[in-house]
Protein backbone atom coordinates (compact mmCIF):
# COMPACT_ATOMS: atom_id res chain seq x y z
CA UNK A 1 0.00 0.00 0.00
CA UNK A 2 2.95 2.24 0.85
CA UNK A 3 4.58 1.77 -2.49
CA UNK A 4 1.25 2.12 -4.43
CA UNK A 5 1.04 5.70 -2.96
CA UNK A 6 4.54 6.53 -3.55
CA UNK A 7 4.35 5.45 -6.71
CA UNK A 8 1.53 7.73 -7.50
CA UNK A 9 3.05 10.63 -6.04
CA UNK A 10 6.20 10.21 -8.07
CA UNK A 11 4.09 9.93 -11.10
CA UNK A 12 2.41 13.37 -10.10
CA UNK A 13 6.19 14.94 -9.19
CA UNK A 14 7.47 13.83 -12.45
CA UNK A 15 4.36 15.31 -14.71
CA UNK A 16 4.97 18.69 -12.90
CA UNK A 17 8.89 19.29 -12.27
CA UNK A 18 10.09 17.52 -15.17
CA UNK A 19 11.30 20.46 -18.14
CA UNK A 20 13.45 19.13 -20.77
CA UNK A 21 16.19 21.47 -22.23
CA UNK A 22 14.49 23.32 -24.38
CA UNK A 23 12.30 25.06 -22.47
CA UNK A 24 14.77 25.61 -19.85
CA UNK A 25 14.50 29.30 -20.64
CA UNK A 26 11.14 29.49 -19.78
CA UNK A 27 10.21 32.35 -17.50
CA UNK A 28 9.79 31.07 -13.93
CA UNK A 29 6.88 32.46 -11.56
CA UNK A 30 9.16 34.82 -9.83
CA UNK A 31 9.57 36.93 -12.83
CA UNK A 32 6.00 37.58 -13.17
CA UNK A 33 5.68 39.50 -9.92
CA UNK A 34 5.32 42.60 -11.15
CA UNK A 35 5.32 45.54 -10.22
CA UNK A 36 7.94 44.93 -7.61
CA UNK A 37 8.77 48.07 -5.27
CA UNK A 38 12.75 48.91 -5.36
CA UNK A 39 11.96 52.02 -3.40
CA UNK A 40 10.15 53.02 0.05
CA UNK A 41 11.16 56.55 0.87
CA UNK A 42 9.56 59.12 -1.10
CA UNK A 43 5.49 59.23 -1.89
CA UNK A 44 6.07 58.49 -5.11
CA UNK A 45 7.61 54.75 -4.73
CA UNK A 46 9.26 53.93 -7.63
CA UNK A 47 8.55 50.19 -9.09
CA UNK A 48 10.12 47.93 -11.39
CA UNK A 49 8.62 45.72 -14.66
CA UNK A 50 9.93 43.06 -16.84
CA UNK A 51 10.17 43.17 -20.82
CA UNK A 52 9.63 40.62 -22.30
CA UNK A 53 10.72 39.06 -26.09
CA UNK A 54 8.66 35.66 -26.92
CA UNK A 55 7.75 35.27 -23.45
CA UNK A 56 11.25 35.59 -22.13
CA UNK A 57 12.43 37.70 -19.83
CA UNK A 58 15.08 40.55 -21.18
CA UNK A 59 15.58 43.22 -18.61
CA UNK A 60 14.09 44.87 -15.47
CA UNK A 61 13.30 48.69 -15.74
CA UNK A 62 12.42 51.23 -13.11
CA UNK A 63 9.72 54.58 -12.81
CA UNK A 64 7.59 55.64 -10.28
CA UNK A 65 4.29 53.58 -9.77
CA UNK A 66 2.06 56.49 -11.94
CA UNK A 67 4.56 56.07 -14.43
CA UNK A 68 5.49 52.35 -15.32
CA UNK A 69 2.85 51.54 -17.11
CA UNK A 70 2.84 53.39 -20.02
CA UNK A 71 6.84 53.51 -19.63
CA UNK A 72 6.63 49.43 -19.79
CA UNK A 73 4.20 50.09 -22.62
CA UNK A 74 6.20 52.05 -24.95
CA UNK A 75 9.55 50.33 -24.52
CA UNK A 76 7.25 46.85 -25.25
CA UNK A 77 5.92 48.21 -28.71
CA UNK A 78 9.30 49.88 -29.43
CA UNK A 79 10.65 46.06 -29.21
CA UNK A 80 8.04 44.83 -31.04
CA UNK A 81 8.38 47.08 -34.12
CA UNK A 82 12.06 46.85 -34.32
CA UNK A 83 11.96 42.61 -33.60
CA UNK A 84 9.57 43.03 -36.65
CA UNK A 85 11.59 44.21 -38.78
CA UNK A 86 14.57 42.40 -38.20
CA UNK A 87 12.36 38.87 -38.11
CA UNK A 88 11.25 39.75 -41.85
CA UNK A 89 14.16 41.32 -43.23
CA UNK A 90 16.22 38.14 -44.19
CA UNK A 91 19.30 40.55 -45.47
CA UNK A 92 19.21 43.37 -42.42
CA UNK A 93 21.95 43.15 -39.72
CA UNK A 94 21.42 43.59 -35.92
CA UNK A 95 23.04 46.72 -35.19
CA UNK A 96 23.09 48.65 -31.68
CA UNK A 97 23.93 51.84 -31.15
CA UNK A 98 24.05 53.87 -27.44
CA UNK A 99 23.74 57.53 -27.85
CA UNK A 100 23.95 60.25 -25.04
CA UNK A 101 20.95 62.36 -24.63
CA UNK A 102 21.08 64.98 -21.54
CA UNK A 103 23.71 62.97 -19.89
CA UNK A 104 21.78 59.55 -20.44
CA UNK A 105 22.50 56.71 -22.41
CA UNK A 106 19.98 56.06 -25.27
CA UNK A 107 19.83 52.77 -27.15
CA UNK A 108 19.02 52.24 -30.78
CA UNK A 109 18.62 49.13 -32.69
CA UNK A 110 19.42 49.37 -36.57
CA UNK A 111 18.53 53.01 -36.30
CA UNK A 112 15.48 53.07 -34.26
CA UNK A 113 14.89 53.97 -30.95
CA UNK A 114 14.39 52.11 -28.20
CA UNK A 115 14.67 53.50 -24.41
CA UNK A 116 16.50 55.66 -22.57
CA UNK A 117 18.18 54.24 -19.59
CA UNK A 118 17.75 56.04 -16.51
CA UNK A 119 19.58 55.97 -12.94
CA UNK A 120 16.14 54.14 -11.36
CA UNK A 121 17.32 51.65 -14.39
CA UNK A 122 20.83 51.92 -12.71
CA UNK A 123 20.00 50.98 -9.67
CA UNK A 124 18.06 47.81 -10.29
CA UNK A 125 21.55 45.88 -10.88
CA UNK A 126 23.87 48.53 -8.73
CA UNK A 127 26.02 49.64 -11.65
CA UNK A 128 25.95 52.80 -13.61
CA UNK A 129 24.16 54.15 -16.43
CA UNK A 130 26.45 53.09 -19.52
CA UNK A 131 27.35 50.13 -17.45
CA UNK A 132 23.58 48.84 -17.92
CA UNK A 133 23.17 50.70 -21.45
CA UNK A 134 25.93 47.84 -22.68
CA UNK A 135 24.75 44.55 -20.90
CA UNK A 136 21.63 45.64 -22.42
CA UNK A 137 22.73 45.99 -25.66
CA UNK A 138 24.96 42.51 -25.78
CA UNK A 139 21.76 40.66 -24.05
CA UNK A 140 19.58 42.15 -27.16
CA UNK A 141 21.58 41.40 -29.76
CA UNK A 142 22.05 37.54 -28.13
CA UNK A 143 17.87 37.17 -27.40
CA UNK A 144 17.01 38.60 -31.04
CA UNK A 145 19.27 36.67 -33.02
CA UNK A 146 18.23 33.86 -31.32
CA UNK A 147 14.62 34.91 -31.71
CA UNK A 148 15.44 35.06 -35.81
CA UNK A 149 17.10 31.62 -35.72
CA UNK A 150 14.23 29.84 -33.51
CA UNK A 151 11.93 31.31 -36.61
CA UNK A 152 13.46 29.55 -39.49
CA UNK A 153 12.18 26.33 -41.01
CA UNK A 154 14.89 24.15 -39.97
CA UNK A 155 14.14 25.32 -36.61
CA UNK A 156 10.61 24.82 -36.13
CA UNK A 157 10.58 21.29 -37.56
CA UNK A 158 13.10 20.45 -35.08
CA UNK A 159 10.64 22.07 -31.97
CA UNK A 160 8.08 20.48 -33.97
CA UNK A 161 9.57 16.62 -33.64
CA UNK A 162 9.98 17.42 -29.89
CA UNK A 163 6.45 18.36 -29.81
CA UNK A 164 5.30 15.23 -31.24
CA UNK A 165 7.46 13.33 -28.40
CA UNK A 166 6.23 15.25 -25.95
CA UNK A 167 2.52 14.48 -27.19
CA UNK A 168 3.40 10.93 -27.77
CA UNK A 169 4.85 11.15 -24.24
CA UNK A 170 1.81 12.32 -22.56
CA UNK A 171 -0.55 9.98 -23.90
CA UNK A 172 1.62 6.90 -23.38
CA UNK A 173 2.07 8.07 -19.51
CA UNK A 174 -1.99 8.96 -19.09
CA UNK A 175 -2.66 5.40 -20.68
CA UNK A 176 -0.47 3.36 -17.93
CA UNK A 177 -1.77 5.89 -15.28
CA UNK A 178 -4.99 5.12 -16.42
CA UNK A 179 -4.48 1.26 -17.02
CA UNK A 180 -2.72 0.89 -13.15
CA UNK A 181 -5.21 2.78 -11.56
CA UNK A 182 -8.35 0.21 -13.30
CA UNK A 183 -5.81 -2.56 -12.29
CA UNK A 184 -6.09 -1.38 -8.62
CA UNK A 185 -9.33 -0.91 -8.94
CA UNK A 186 -10.20 -4.38 -9.79
CA UNK A 187 -7.68 -5.64 -6.84
CA UNK A 188 -9.83 -3.55 -4.92
CA UNK A 189 -13.22 -4.47 -6.13
CA UNK A 190 -12.08 -8.20 -5.20
CA UNK A 191 -9.97 -7.50 -2.26
CA UNK A 192 -11.71 -9.13 1.05
CA UNK A 193 -9.86 -8.07 4.06
CA UNK A 194 -8.37 -10.92 5.88
CA UNK A 195 -10.38 -12.29 9.18
CA UNK A 196 -10.25 -14.08 12.33
CA UNK A 197 -12.87 -15.75 14.58
CA UNK A 198 -11.70 -12.72 17.50
CA UNK A 199 -12.90 -9.69 14.83
CA UNK A 200 -15.94 -7.92 16.01
CA UNK A 201 -18.37 -6.64 13.02
CA UNK A 202 -17.27 -3.17 13.96
CA UNK A 203 -13.79 -4.28 12.75
CA UNK A 204 -15.22 -5.11 9.48
CA UNK A 205 -17.04 -1.70 9.10
CA UNK A 206 -13.96 0.21 10.18
CA UNK A 207 -12.00 -1.88 7.64
CA UNK A 208 -14.35 -1.20 5.02
CA UNK A 209 -14.52 2.89 5.35
CA UNK A 210 -10.74 2.94 5.66
CA UNK A 211 -11.02 1.55 2.19
CA UNK A 212 -13.35 3.96 0.95
CA UNK A 213 -11.17 6.93 2.09
CA UNK A 214 -8.01 5.42 0.45
CA UNK A 215 -10.07 4.72 -2.97
CA UNK A 216 -10.95 8.52 -2.70
CA UNK A 217 -7.72 9.63 -2.13
CA UNK A 218 -6.30 7.00 -5.07
CA UNK A 219 -8.82 8.26 -7.50
CA UNK A 220 -8.07 12.41 -6.77
CA UNK A 221 -3.98 11.21 -6.63
CA UNK A 222 -4.36 10.03 -10.16
CA UNK A 223 -7.06 13.15 -10.90
CA UNK A 224 -3.90 15.40 -10.23
CA UNK A 225 -1.71 13.21 -12.20
CA UNK A 226 -3.86 13.12 -15.37
CA UNK A 227 -3.89 17.10 -15.04
CA UNK A 228 -0.39 17.26 -14.28
CA UNK A 229 0.61 15.11 -17.21
CA UNK A 230 -1.84 16.84 -19.71
CA UNK A 231 -0.72 20.55 -18.05
CA UNK A 232 2.40 20.61 -18.01
CA UNK A 233 2.93 18.75 -21.37
CA UNK A 234 0.87 21.20 -23.16
CA UNK A 235 2.67 24.09 -21.50
CA UNK A 236 5.98 22.99 -22.20
CA UNK A 237 4.76 22.62 -25.93
CA UNK A 238 3.79 26.09 -26.04
CA UNK A 239 7.15 27.05 -24.76
CA UNK A 240 8.82 25.33 -27.56
CA UNK A 241 7.59 27.98 -30.21
CA UNK A 242 8.32 31.26 -30.15
CA UNK A 243 4.67 32.53 -31.92
CA UNK A 244 2.97 30.35 -28.82
CA UNK A 245 5.52 31.18 -25.53
CA UNK A 246 3.40 34.94 -25.44
CA UNK A 247 0.60 32.49 -24.55
CA UNK A 248 2.58 30.25 -21.88
CA UNK A 249 3.18 33.37 -20.25
CA UNK A 250 0.09 34.45 -20.29
CA UNK A 251 -1.47 31.04 -19.13
CA UNK A 252 1.25 32.06 -16.06
CA UNK A 253 0.08 35.46 -15.34
CA UNK A 254 -4.17 34.37 -15.29
CA UNK A 255 -3.84 30.99 -13.70
CA UNK A 256 -1.12 31.00 -11.24
CA UNK A 257 -3.32 32.07 -8.66
CA UNK A 258 -6.24 29.53 -9.69
CA UNK A 259 -3.92 26.94 -9.63
CA UNK A 260 -2.13 27.86 -6.25
CA UNK A 261 -6.01 27.61 -5.15
CA UNK A 262 -6.80 24.67 -6.73
CA UNK A 263 -3.59 22.96 -5.26
CA UNK A 264 -4.63 24.13 -1.80
CA UNK A 265 -8.13 22.95 -2.16
CA UNK A 266 -7.19 19.66 -3.92
CA UNK A 267 -4.18 19.41 -0.89
CA UNK A 268 -6.92 19.78 1.51
CA UNK A 269 -9.64 17.62 0.77
CA UNK A 270 -6.47 14.67 -0.33
CA UNK A 271 -5.45 15.39 3.13
CA UNK A 272 -8.88 15.55 5.29
CA UNK A 273 -9.89 11.86 3.51
CA UNK A 274 -6.67 9.81 4.39
CA UNK A 275 -7.23 11.69 7.67
CA UNK A 276 -10.44 9.58 7.75
CA UNK A 277 -8.80 6.50 6.76
CA UNK A 278 -6.28 6.67 9.45
CA UNK A 279 -8.44 7.24 11.99
CA UNK A 280 -10.36 4.07 10.95
CA UNK A 281 -7.76 2.58 10.81
CA UNK A 282 -6.54 3.79 14.59
CA UNK A 283 -9.77 2.80 15.86
CA UNK A 284 -9.89 -0.66 14.06
CA UNK A 285 -6.28 -1.35 15.54
CA UNK A 286 -8.04 -0.70 19.59
CA UNK A 287 -10.99 -2.53 18.62
CA UNK A 288 -8.68 -5.77 17.56
CA UNK A 289 -6.11 -5.29 20.18
CA UNK A 290 -8.92 -5.78 22.76
CA UNK A 291 -8.77 -2.16 24.82
CA UNK A 292 -12.47 -1.50 24.14
CA UNK A 293 -13.54 -5.32 24.72
CA UNK A 294 -15.06 -4.59 27.95
CA UNK A 295 -18.39 -6.96 28.54
CA UNK A 296 -20.26 -4.72 26.12
CA UNK A 297 -22.47 -6.17 23.23
CA UNK A 298 -21.58 -5.45 19.35
CA UNK A 299 -24.29 -2.53 19.33
CA UNK A 300 -23.14 -0.72 22.01
CA UNK A 301 -19.61 -1.22 21.08
CA UNK A 302 -20.97 0.21 17.65
CA UNK A 303 -22.56 3.19 19.29
CA UNK A 304 -19.44 4.33 21.39
CA UNK A 305 -16.92 4.04 17.85
CA UNK A 306 -19.28 5.67 15.62
CA UNK A 307 -19.34 9.02 17.84
CA UNK A 308 -15.49 9.07 18.57
CA UNK A 309 -15.11 8.47 15.41
CA UNK A 310 -17.19 11.52 14.48
CA UNK A 311 -16.13 13.38 17.21
CA UNK A 312 -12.65 13.11 15.68
CA UNK A 313 -13.03 13.33 11.71
CA UNK A 314 -14.53 16.28 12.99
CA UNK A 315 -11.75 17.87 14.48
CA UNK A 316 -9.73 16.64 12.16
CA UNK A 317 -11.93 18.56 9.75
CA UNK A 318 -11.96 21.97 11.30
CA UNK A 319 -7.80 21.52 11.84
CA UNK A 320 -7.27 20.85 8.14
CA UNK A 321 -9.59 23.61 6.79
CA UNK A 322 -7.74 26.04 9.00
CA UNK A 323 -4.36 25.03 7.43
CA UNK A 324 -5.76 25.30 4.23
CA UNK A 325 -7.22 28.71 5.10
CA UNK A 326 -3.69 29.83 6.31
CA UNK A 327 -2.09 27.89 3.28
CA UNK A 328 -4.11 30.17 0.65
CA UNK A 329 -3.51 33.49 1.78
CA UNK A 330 0.06 32.39 1.91
CA UNK A 331 -0.58 31.34 -1.67
CA UNK A 332 -2.20 34.87 -2.64
CA UNK A 333 0.81 36.77 -1.37
CA UNK A 334 -0.55 37.59 1.94
CA UNK A 335 1.31 37.98 5.17
CA UNK A 336 -0.34 35.41 7.95
CA UNK A 337 2.06 36.71 10.79
CA UNK A 338 0.04 39.63 11.76
CA UNK A 339 -3.35 38.12 11.13
CA UNK A 340 -1.76 34.98 13.81
CA UNK A 341 -1.22 37.93 16.03
CA UNK A 342 -4.62 39.38 15.31
CA UNK A 343 -6.27 36.15 15.51
CA UNK A 344 -4.65 35.11 18.63
CA UNK A 345 -6.06 38.55 20.56
CA UNK A 346 -9.02 37.74 19.07
CA UNK A 347 -8.86 33.84 20.67
CA UNK A 348 -7.90 35.96 24.00
CA UNK A 349 -11.16 38.21 23.99
CA UNK A 350 -13.52 35.35 22.60
CA UNK A 351 -12.63 33.26 25.32
CA UNK A 352 -13.40 35.58 28.17
CA UNK A 353 -16.64 36.18 26.20
CA UNK A 354 -17.81 32.70 25.73
CA UNK A 355 -16.68 31.23 28.67
CA UNK A 356 -20.13 28.46 28.46
CA UNK A 357 -18.82 27.58 24.98
CA UNK A 358 -15.45 26.75 26.73
CA UNK A 359 -17.54 24.56 29.21
CA UNK A 360 -19.62 22.61 26.45
CA UNK A 361 -16.42 21.75 24.79
CA UNK A 362 -14.80 20.13 28.42
CA UNK A 363 -17.46 18.48 29.39
CA UNK A 364 -18.40 17.16 25.96
CA UNK A 365 -14.77 15.92 25.49
CA UNK A 366 -15.08 14.72 28.83
CA UNK A 367 -18.42 12.76 28.08
CA UNK A 368 -17.07 11.28 25.13
CA UNK A 369 -14.05 10.20 26.71
CA UNK A 370 -15.77 8.71 29.52
CA UNK A 371 -18.48 7.11 27.74
CA UNK A 372 -21.82 8.14 29.45
CA UNK A 373 -23.51 8.03 26.60
CA UNK A 374 -23.32 7.93 22.61
CA UNK A 375 -25.19 8.13 19.96
CA UNK A 376 -28.53 6.10 19.64
CA UNK A 377 -28.53 6.09 23.73
CA UNK A 378 -31.58 6.74 25.49
CA UNK A 379 -31.03 8.90 28.08
CA UNK A 380 -32.46 11.11 30.69
CA UNK A 381 -31.40 14.22 31.69
CA UNK A 382 -33.18 16.81 34.65
CA UNK A 383 -36.42 16.85 33.35
CA UNK A 384 -36.10 15.61 29.53
CA UNK A 385 -34.70 12.94 28.06
CA UNK A 386 -35.14 10.56 24.57
CA UNK A 387 -33.06 9.32 22.00
CA UNK A 388 -29.50 10.67 21.29
CA UNK A 389 -29.32 12.15 17.83
CA UNK A 390 -26.78 14.65 17.50
CA UNK A 391 -23.73 14.41 19.91
CA UNK A 392 -20.13 17.03 19.29
CA UNK A 393 -18.49 19.10 21.94
CA UNK A 394 -20.63 21.69 22.03
CA UNK A 395 -23.75 19.70 22.45
CA UNK A 396 -26.09 17.24 22.84
CA UNK A 397 -29.50 16.70 20.75
CA UNK A 398 -32.07 14.12 21.92
CA UNK A 399 -35.56 13.22 20.34
CA UNK A 400 -38.21 12.68 22.80
CA UNK A 401 -41.37 10.10 22.79
CA UNK A 402 -43.31 13.15 21.37
CA UNK A 403 -40.90 13.62 18.36
CA UNK A 404 -39.91 16.62 19.89
CA UNK A 405 -35.78 17.53 19.08
CA UNK A 406 -34.53 18.85 22.55
CA UNK A 407 -30.98 20.58 22.53
CA UNK A 408 -29.16 20.30 25.72
CA UNK A 409 -25.74 22.25 26.15
CA UNK A 410 -23.23 19.74 27.50
CA UNK A 411 -22.22 21.87 30.39
CA UNK A 412 -25.99 21.28 31.28
CA UNK A 413 -25.86 17.67 31.20
CA UNK A 414 -24.88 16.90 35.32
CA UNK A 415 -26.39 14.24 36.26
CA UNK A 416 -27.88 11.90 33.47
CA UNK A 417 -29.41 8.34 33.12
CA UNK A 418 -28.29 6.24 30.53
CA UNK A 419 -31.15 3.60 29.77
CA UNK A 420 -29.52 1.43 27.09
CA UNK A 421 -25.66 1.59 28.46
CA UNK A 422 -24.07 -1.77 27.49
CA UNK A 423 -27.64 -3.83 28.85
CA UNK A 424 -30.92 -2.74 29.45
CA UNK A 425 -33.92 -4.09 31.61
CA UNK A 426 -37.38 -4.66 31.43
CA UNK A 427 -38.67 -4.18 34.48
CA UNK A 428 -42.49 -5.96 35.11
CA UNK A 429 -44.75 -5.78 38.00
CA UNK A 430 -48.00 -8.45 37.84
CA UNK A 431 -51.20 -8.00 39.69
CA UNK A 432 -52.74 -11.05 41.51
CA UNK A 433 -55.52 -11.17 43.59
CA UNK A 434 -55.53 -12.03 46.75
CA UNK A 435 -58.06 -14.63 46.19
CA UNK A 436 -55.40 -16.70 43.84
CA UNK A 437 -53.32 -19.72 44.53
CA UNK A 438 -50.36 -17.20 44.53
CA UNK A 439 -47.91 -20.46 44.37
CA UNK A 440 -49.59 -21.51 41.10
CA UNK A 441 -49.19 -17.93 39.74
CA UNK A 442 -45.77 -17.38 40.48
CA UNK A 443 -45.01 -20.81 38.82
CA UNK A 444 -47.61 -19.75 35.80
CA UNK A 445 -45.59 -16.20 35.35
CA UNK A 446 -42.15 -18.24 35.51
CA UNK A 447 -43.14 -20.53 33.29
CA UNK A 448 -44.22 -17.92 30.79
CA UNK A 449 -40.35 -15.73 31.29
CA UNK A 450 -38.66 -19.40 30.84
CA UNK A 451 -40.72 -20.45 27.81
CA UNK A 452 -39.77 -17.16 25.95
CA UNK A 453 -36.28 -16.93 26.52
CA UNK A 454 -36.06 -20.05 24.77
CA UNK A 455 -37.33 -19.25 21.67
CA UNK A 456 -34.73 -17.67 18.89
CA UNK A 457 -35.91 -14.87 18.23
CA UNK A 458 -36.28 -13.20 21.52
CA UNK A 459 -32.94 -15.50 23.01
CA UNK A 460 -30.93 -12.94 20.86
CA UNK A 461 -32.79 -9.85 23.12
CA UNK A 462 -32.79 -11.65 26.12
CA UNK A 463 -29.42 -11.58 28.10
CA UNK A 464 -29.86 -13.66 31.05
CA UNK A 465 -32.66 -15.85 32.50
CA UNK A 466 -35.66 -14.01 33.65
CA UNK A 467 -36.01 -13.54 37.31
CA UNK A 468 -38.77 -13.85 39.15
CA UNK A 469 -38.43 -12.14 42.72
CA UNK A 470 -41.90 -12.86 44.28
CA UNK A 471 -44.21 -10.52 45.80
CA UNK A 472 -43.33 -7.34 45.42
CA UNK A 473 -46.09 -5.41 47.75
CA UNK A 474 -49.62 -5.56 48.64
CA UNK A 475 -51.38 -2.87 46.89
CA UNK A 476 -54.89 -1.93 46.26
CA UNK A 477 -54.96 -4.26 43.00
CA UNK A 478 -54.11 -7.19 45.02
CA UNK A 479 -50.68 -8.89 45.27
CA UNK A 480 -47.89 -7.37 43.01
CA UNK A 481 -45.27 -9.64 41.80
CA UNK A 482 -42.08 -8.23 40.13
CA UNK A 483 -40.49 -9.44 37.44
CA UNK A 484 -36.91 -8.56 35.99
CA UNK A 485 -35.93 -9.59 32.34
CA UNK A 486 -32.14 -9.06 31.65
CA UNK A 487 -32.01 -7.44 28.20
CA UNK A 488 -29.87 -6.11 24.86
CA UNK A 489 -29.81 -2.20 24.72
CA UNK A 490 -32.90 -0.25 23.81
CA UNK A 491 -34.90 -4.12 23.70
CA UNK A 492 -36.51 -3.62 26.67
CA UNK A 493 -39.68 -1.69 26.11
CA UNK A 494 -39.82 -4.74 23.19
CA UNK A 495 -39.26 -7.51 25.37
CA UNK A 496 -41.61 -6.08 28.04
CA UNK A 497 -44.55 -5.81 25.50
CA UNK A 498 -44.24 -9.27 24.59
CA UNK A 499 -43.97 -10.61 27.87
CA UNK A 500 -47.33 -8.47 28.75
CA UNK A 501 -48.91 -10.56 26.17
CA UNK A 502 -48.25 -13.58 27.42
CA UNK A 503 -48.77 -13.27 30.16
CA UNK A 504 -52.12 -12.11 29.79
CA UNK A 505 -53.07 -15.08 27.68
CA UNK A 506 -51.77 -17.56 30.21
CA UNK A 507 -53.46 -16.16 33.01
CA UNK A 508 -56.84 -15.88 31.45
CA UNK A 509 -56.38 -19.57 30.61
CA UNK A 510 -55.31 -20.70 34.17
CA UNK A 511 -58.24 -19.06 35.56
CA UNK A 512 -56.57 -15.91 37.02
CA UNK A 513 -58.33 -13.03 37.21
CA UNK A 514 -56.43 -9.54 36.95
CA UNK A 515 -57.66 -7.16 39.34
CA UNK A 516 -58.34 -3.99 39.12
CA UNK A 517 -58.03 -0.99 41.61
CA UNK A 518 -60.90 -2.40 44.90
CA UNK A 519 -61.47 -0.53 48.28
CA UNK A 520 -63.43 -1.44 50.97
CA UNK A 521 -65.48 0.92 53.45
CA UNK A 522 -66.44 0.02 56.66
CA UNK A 523 -69.49 2.64 58.72
CA UNK A 524 -69.86 2.28 62.28
CA UNK A 525 -71.16 5.36 63.15
CA UNK A 526 -74.28 4.86 65.64
CA UNK A 527 -76.32 7.96 63.12
CA UNK A 528 -75.45 6.23 59.83
CA UNK A 529 -76.49 2.56 61.28
CA UNK A 530 -79.79 4.14 62.46
CA UNK A 531 -80.64 5.55 59.34
CA UNK A 532 -79.55 2.16 57.00
CA UNK A 533 -81.82 0.48 59.38
CA UNK A 534 -84.66 2.50 58.68
CA UNK A 535 -83.99 2.69 54.91
CA UNK A 536 -84.23 -1.16 54.70
CA UNK A 537 -87.59 -1.18 57.19
CA UNK A 538 -89.48 1.41 54.24
CA UNK A 539 -88.12 -0.38 51.75
CA UNK A 540 -88.07 -4.16 52.81
CA UNK A 541 -87.85 -5.32 48.90
CA UNK A 542 -84.36 -3.36 48.41
CA UNK A 543 -80.92 -4.89 49.48
CA UNK A 544 -78.26 -2.51 51.00
CA UNK A 545 -74.98 -3.05 48.73
CA UNK A 546 -72.15 -4.66 49.47
CA UNK A 547 -69.07 -2.11 50.41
Amino acid sequence: MRFKFLGITSAVAIAIVSVPKATAQIPLLPYLQTPSSVSNDSENKNVSEWIYLDGRPLFRIAASKNNIFERSQNIQQNLQKISQNYFNSPTQAFNVQIRTVNSLPVIYINENYLMTINSEDAKLRQVDTLTLANQIAGDLQQYLERAKQERQTSSLIDNGKIAVGIGLGMILLSWAIKRWQRRLSQKAENFIPPTSETDQPITTLLNQQQQQHLQEVKKRLFQIAQTGIWGSGSFIILGLFPYTRALQLGILVVAQIPLRLAAVVLGTYVAIRFTYALIDHSTSTIVSSGALLTPQTYERLQLRISTFSGVTKSIATILWVGTGILLALVSLGIDIIPLLAGAGLVGVALSLASQNLIKDAINGFLIILEDQYALGDVINVGDVGGLVENLNLRMTQVRDAEGRLITIPNSEVKIVANLSSRWSRADLTIPVSYQADIDNALKLIEDVALTMNEEPLWRRQIIEKPSVLGIDNFSDRGLIIRVWIKTQPLKQWDVAREYRRRVKVALDQAGFSIPVPQQAVWINHPQFLNSQNNSKSEFPSIAAPET
